[in-house]
């Protein structure tokens, strides 16, 4: 009787495990890098696990998207927890720009917006990001309303994303010109980046 609760938490730990591996992949590769084998590699399970624990790989795609949302979402929970107004014009523009960029590194920031780019390519990426897109929006117009701000929370990840990707494809640092464009929507004098 014991052993059911065990191999039961065992079972969930490498469906996490999977999805977890499939998520980091999408980062580091791209969705269309995805295949059983390479997510069952770099999650150290048997082929066999990926297709045991997911109908398909659609399926597990789609999880694995649900998964670097909620990382996403999360991340903005942390930058906006215990923000209070009123908060200075400048450190508004960059409490918003580090809530909606993703935690990490350039190469971080790099390998998530190139994979979010690629996501309209799969349908499972695409359906899981839309279905999870409302959490963002929610924290992030949290923040914005924390910050006395009147303006729609899509249109700031709008603007963080946009910049993002021209600051990437430009040779620019996406934070400074994520926070000179959100200075410039929210109304202060914008510095040249």
């Amino acid at each position: 009787m014991t052993t059911a609760p065990r191999r039961q938490s065992r079972g969930l730990a490498r469906r996490d495990a999977i999805t977890s591996a499939a998520a980091d992949l999408v980062l580091e590769l791209g969705p269309g890098a995805l295949t059983h084998r390479t997510i069952a590699t770099r999650a150290g399970v048997p082929l066999a696990s990926t297709t045991y624990y997911f109908s398909s790989l659609d399926d597990l795609v789609a999880e694995a998207g649900a998964l670097l949302a909620a990382r996403w979402s999360a991340h903005a929970v942390t930058v906006a927890t215990g923000v209070e107004g009123p908060v200075p014009v400048a450190d508004q523009a960059r409490l918003l720009a580090a809530a909606v960029l993703p935690d990490g590194d350039e190469h971080a920031v790099r390998g998530h917006y190139e994979h979010l780019v690629a996501a309209g390519r799969s349908a499972a990426l695409a359906a899981a990001y839309a279905d999870a897109r409302s959490s963002l929006d929610a924290v992030v117009g949290a923040l914005v309303r924390t910050l006395g701000l009147r303006v729609p929370a899509e249109l700031v990840v709008a603007v963080v994303d946009g910049a993002a990707v021209t600051a990437l494809s430009e040779g620019h640092d996406v934070h400074e010109r994520a926070q000179s464009l959100l200075r410039a929507v929210l109304g202060s004098p914008v510095r040249s980046a």
